[in-house]
């Protein structure tokens, strides 16, 4: 009995608690909901202002700028020599074609020639010819001002018109006056149709242009008076928006509306627009309903929580239950997968330690193999020659190329053992050297190659000794490679041509340019194996070996591209010392 009676009392105690819990929710809520509805109705509206304001700018700005467009035509046809001539002359034949000439430049409704007495003698519309204007603004202001004027004028049908008017002088005597009437289609084009109701009023505050034609001629009293039919609904909404926050500047229709004004600077106008607040309270509505719906769904879930309560503790341990043991199966297929990983990664490490001694090879092989092209290429060509020079007996001509090729076989050896000395790097070989008998050397070896091509070869060097502490072969190694791709570069060009530069100051410099199409991708240009040539015409090392190179003599290999085409390789050198140069 006691057991049962502290379970009524527990439950008892829970579903207070309940109770206590939903009440709370619910003034909490509604506490939520009148705030966002005061802040995001705020906010919203703050919006919807600088909206407002930036677009009425801009709507000024269109009209001053169509407004001072056309104000300026009218001084310029003033002086337009047909027209005066016409107007002297009285032979206005062609004077109507010559205004239509004008008017899709300037962009203004129509165009009227007035003489003295006022009868239009020629316009845009063939309508207004013969017309009299004698008693309109625009016409007797231009006569009495020298100036160009402004009217605005009213039709029958309570159209406006916005002319611009000037009166033409010959010698100080009045011959016309030229009449511009403004196309208020342009005027209006950026906020007629718009979401906005906009309308502008003269000095006197008549509305001469707005979005609504109905309004113009009006007062903006007499326009929102005109527009406001309140009933009894009206009133009511009216009230709500002022408890909700929403302070409207006005009515239009019944709704309200922000009010925004802006100058106008010509004859004193200005600008109204009208923004709808609609906007502004259905984006609070809807965030207001998501919240209310939030609120909602927390309340279901709790009756749902708290009467399914046993139960789901109960489905809670046997999902528990079971995610431990699938968590458990899990781990140990995790366990099984790492251990076959690892054995996995043991062979692939071994696979590429393998792989690596193979690229090391290669990358040598290729190396050897590219540096030796030059002088058996150089020594085919010595040999055809000795051939020939011998068939034609002339000897000693011939054993002038067996000497070369034995030049070459030299240094065919002293390459093989500086890739083999590539590994320490060392400055064994290097000695006082004059870098135009490198340059020299290299033309001299390129020589079979620039007798096969018709390439202009431009040298500047100096006349005194460029002295250097070097190794002469690895340099002329780097001359010769980048003549190489000099000479590749041209071989589109319609006057190859390769320009060898060696300016001497404190830094050496060795430039070697070409007039080819220059280079495309320099990011990666000294990467090995890198090349822009065709299968078998190149490895991609010889850039990358003459960078190497040009370090361990202590200085750097650069390339750009000209600005007027090609591409220029540049070798910087320290200079060597006129006194330590003496002391070697």
């Amino acid at each position: 009995m006691r057991a049962a009676r502290q379970n009524s009392e527990r439950r008892g105690k829970g579903r207070w608690f309940l109770r206590l819990s939903i009440l709370v929710v619910c003034v909490f809520a509604l506490i939520v909901i009148y705030v966002s509805n005061q802040v995001l109705t705020k906010r919203f509206t703050t919006t919807i202002s600088d909206s407002s304001e930036v677009r009425l700018a801009l709507y000024v700005t269109n009209v001053t700028s169509e407004l001072q467009r056309n104000s300026v035509v009218p001084q310029l046809l003033a002086r337009d020599p047909q027209l005066i001539r016409a107007l002297e002359s009285r032979d206005f034949s062609n004077s109507s074609e010559h205004l239509v000439s004008y008017v899709s430049e300037i962009g203004s409704s129509s165009l009227m020639l007035l003489d003295r007495i006022g009868e239009t003698v020629a316009a845009t519309n063939a309508e207004e010819v013969g017309v009299f204007h004698t008693q309109e603004p625009y016409f007797m202001d231009a006569l009495q001002s020298g100036q160009t004027v402004y009217s605005t004028v009213r039709d029958d049908d309570g159209n406006y018109s916005y002319v611009f008017s000037r009166r033409i002088e010959v010698f100080g005597q009045l011959r016309g006056v030229i009449a511009v009437e403004v196309n208020s289609a342009l005027l209006q084009a950026g906020w007629v149709g718009g979401p906005e109701a906009v309308l502008v009023l003269d000095g006197e505050g008549t509305i001469i242009m707005s979005s609504n034609p109905a309004w113009r001629g009006l007062t903006e009293e007499e326009a929102l008076n005109g527009s406001v039919r309140l009933g009894l609904y009206d009133k009511v909404q009216r009230h709500v928006r002022n408890m909700i926050g929403l302070s409207p500047d006005a009515y239009l229709r019944g709704e309200a509306v922000l009010r925004r004004e802006a100058r106008v600077p010509h004859q004193g106008w200005k600008m109204v627009s009208f923004t709808s607040y609609a906007s502004v309270r259905e984006r609070v509505n809807g965030i207001l309903a998501i919240e209310g719906m939030g609120f909602a769904i927390l309340l279901a879930v709790m009756f749902w929580f708290m009467s399914r309560k046993t139960a789901s503790r109960l489905v809670f341990f046997q999902r528990e239950s079971a995610e431990l043991r699938a968590l458990n199966r899990r781990l140990q297929r995790e366990i099984a997968e790492r251990e076959k990983v690892e054995q996995t990664l043991q062979v692939a490490e071994q696979t590429i330690a393998q792989s690596s001694k193979l690229a090391a090879l290669g990358e040598m092989s290729a190396a050897v193999s590219h540096e030796l092209n030059q002088p058996l290429a150089a020594m085919k060509t010595y040999l055809a020659g000795a051939r020939l020079l011998l068939q034609r007996e002339r000897p000693e001509e011939a054993m002038s190329s067996f000497q070369r090729i034995d030049d070459l076989l030299e240094r065919m050896g002293a390459i093989t053992r500086q890739l083999k000395s590539y590994a320490r790097k060392g400055a064994d070989a290097f000695e006082p050297m004059d870098i135009r008998a490198s340059v020299s050397t290299a033309l001299a070896m390129m020589e079979p190659q620039l007798k096969i091509r018709d390439v202009n070869i431009i040298r500047s060097l100096p006349n005194e000794p460029v002295m250097i502490i070097g190794d002469r072969l690895r340099l002329e190694q780097v001359i010769v490679n980048l003549l190489r791709n000099a000479l590749d570069a041209t071989q589109g060009a319609s006057n190859p041509t390769v320009e060898i530069l060696l300016a001497a100051g404190d830094t050496i410099s060795l430039q070697i340019r070409d007039n080819g199409e220059g280079i495309e991708n320099l990011d990666q240009l000294f990467e090995p194996f890198y090349t822009t040539k065709k299968p078998g015409d190149g490895t991609g090392l010889g850039l990358a070996i003459s960078s190497g190179i040009v370090s361990d003599l202590g200085g750097r290999l650069m390339a750009r591209n000209a600005v007027d085409g090609g591409a220029i390789f540049e070798v910087q050198l320290p200079r060597l010392k006129t006194g330590v140069a003496a002391a070697e």
